[in-house]
């Protein structure tokens, strides 16, 4: 019979095991090995797991003392439709949700304004007041569940909305647990959905770091991403360099907005891309959490252990899902997870097979959450903590990423910085230059994308799409239009005063923004009061 290594889930409470014809050891150092000797894991120059500089993981026991939060990443239509899929995939077992917001929502307008139509509810929820916010989470605990929202301009205010909501539910919301993305960079780097001129942008963002510690402790206020740039094509070396670049800056401002490091460091988080080449992502992860680990300690002399601590969660590459043969993408998206895990992620979000040309279908989706639960209780890979330490290709790896990611910082530093790195054009062009080298590579062959071309097919059979249903617009114009008549509108006008006088005096703009959502003022008309303070960002071309 095989033996059984028991690891603990925590999602459940229970235990479960995974087959093993032998016993399987916790940890594995260079003394497991008959050849060992009297060699120690401090002379491989790797460290423990859970000690500085955290190469092998951030906890001692990683996920044998609890599995990485399986979080979907999902929103669609309107906030029915959302809770619906929610629903779902909470029964079907993830363990945390993820919001995704449509656009209108994400850059600041509200549903019945003329620049969303034909955007409302396409790429993600559209969500436009308190009552958006409240359907979206109808009859879900939002003090049981972890919520991870994808925003970033307009971050601040659903941060209020979804605190409003859990105080309408009696809710104490110093347990409430989540993230908002709440990275701006990269916006400006590599998606475009910002508004306002960076100083303002990166004053709200401090302006959350400081509300937050005091009152929404549990809260990670931001996901510092290397996920998008990667996804607009940069390398693996870029999205490490960049990425902590970035995370870099949001430390210097928070520390000249006088917050201490150990108080804010702590509820930093980052997002990375899992992408296809297998060996070089597990050796980047390895990487970036020993560089963060060094920088927080090294160079801002930060001294709390969880400041030093690269906490990430990871999706799975949506550039690297294909429209032609999609089932194949079920094989990517697995490779790109397992590699995930093996880099030591907190959370992963797996993609459907058809979001290269959708948005996923139920089927797709509890797919995509079943590639997790085979990996975390059928592959044994979270029987033992970094099963790939010492191996000679990881530990060269590492070490090339973090060489080359750490001469992008020393050039940054050299320009005055990321915001002078990002004015003058610099980061952008290397991250073009990057796709267009692969594209290159795609176009003649030399890079092999299975189904695209190289074992292709002829007339391929299309597969179930998931459709959004176009009377949801109508109606979401509709619902935040009636809601403009029920308000009360005295209050309402005097919680967009007290926005306005926040946003010119300097004080902290979160208390008033709350005041504002529960007065029942909309995404849109709180971002356009902004918008008059503190303007709006208009791309520098650089040629």
């Amino acid at each position: 019979m095989p033996k059984k290594s028991a690891i603990e889930d925590p999602a459940r409470g229970s235990i479960v095991s995974a087959s093993s014809s032998f016993e399987v050891e916790p940890i594995y150092q260079p003394s497991n090995m008959p050849q060992a000797s009297s060699e120690t894991a401090e002379t491989t120059g790797i460290g423990f797991p859970g000690d500085y500089p955290f190469t092998r993981g951030i906890q001692p026991t990683m996920y044998r003392g609890r599995l990485w939060t399986m979080r979907q990443y999902a929103g669609m239509g309107d906030a029915e439709e959302s809770n619906r899929r929610y629903k779902f995939l909470l029964a079907s077992g993830t363990a945390g949700l993820s919001v995704a917001f449509d656009l209108p929502t994400q850059i600041g307008y509200d549903s019945d304004d003329p620049m969303s139509l034909g955007e409302v509810g396409k790429v993600g929820v559209a969500i436009d007041s308190i009552e958006d916010m409240e359907r979206l989470f109808a009859d879900i605990p939002l003090d049981k569940i972890s919520t991870s929202m994808t925003i970033n301009s307009t971050a601040s205010i659903l941060l209020a909305l979804y605190v409003a909501v859990a105080r309408r539910n009696g809710l104490e919301i110093k347990k409430l647990s989540g993230t908002v993305q709440n990275d701006i960079l990269k916006e400006y780097i590599a998606r475009g959905t910002y508004i306002y001129p960076v100083p303002h942008a990166m004053r709200i963002i401090t302006d959350m770091f400081a509300w937050a510690n005091q009152n929404v402790p549990e809260w990670n206020t931001i996901s510092i991403s290397g996920y998008h740039m990667r996804e607009a094509g940069s390398t693996a070396v870029q999205e490490v360099g960049f990425t902590l670049a970035n995370g870099k800056t949001y430390v210097q401002a928070a520390i000249d907005a006088g917050l201490d490091i150990d108080q804010f460091a702590p509820r930093l988080s980052f997002f990375f891309n899992a992408h296809s080449n297998f060996l070089e992502e597990v050796a980047k992860f390895r990487a970036a959490r020993r560089m963060w680990a060094r920088i927080m300690r090294e160079e801002f002399g930060a001294k709390n252990p969880r400041s030093w601590m690269l906490r990430f969660h990871t999706q799975t590459a949506g550039s690297t899902l294909t429209a032609q043969q999609p089932e194949n993408n079920i094989v990517r998206t697995a490779i790109e997870a397992m590699a995930a895990v093996l880099g030591g992620t907190q959370s992963l979000h797996t993609n459907g097979y058809d979001e290269a040309l959708a948005l996923p279908t139920e089927l797709a989706a509890r797919t995509a959450l079943r590639t997790q639960q085979i990996l975390a209780y059928e592959s044994g890979v979270a029987q033992t903590v970094d099963p790939f330490a010492g191996s000679y290709c990881i530990e060269a790896f590492t070490d090339e990423i973090e060489k080359r990611a750490s001469t992008y910082l020393e050039k940054i530093a050299t320009m005055g910085g990321m915001l002078r790195a990002i004015e003058q054009g610099f980061v952008q062009q290397e991250i073009q230059n990057a796709a267009y080298e692969f594209q290159r590579a795609v176009d003649s062959g030399s890079a092999i994308f299975v189904g695209v071309n190289r074992f292709t097919r002829e007339g391929e059979q299309g597969i179930p799409l998931q459709h959004i249903d176009e009377s949801l617009e109508r109606k979401q114009v509709e619902q935040v239009r009636a809601l403009r008549t029920r308000r009360d509108n005295l209050r309402w006008q005097t919680a967009l005063q007290s926005v306005t006088d926040a946003a010119r005096s300097g004080a902290n703009l979160m208390p008033a923004i709350l005041e504002a959502v529960e007065s029942y003022a909309t995404v849109g008309e709180i971002a356009g009061t902004l918008r008059k303070v503190f303007g709006e960002y208009r791309e520098t071309v650089v040629i």
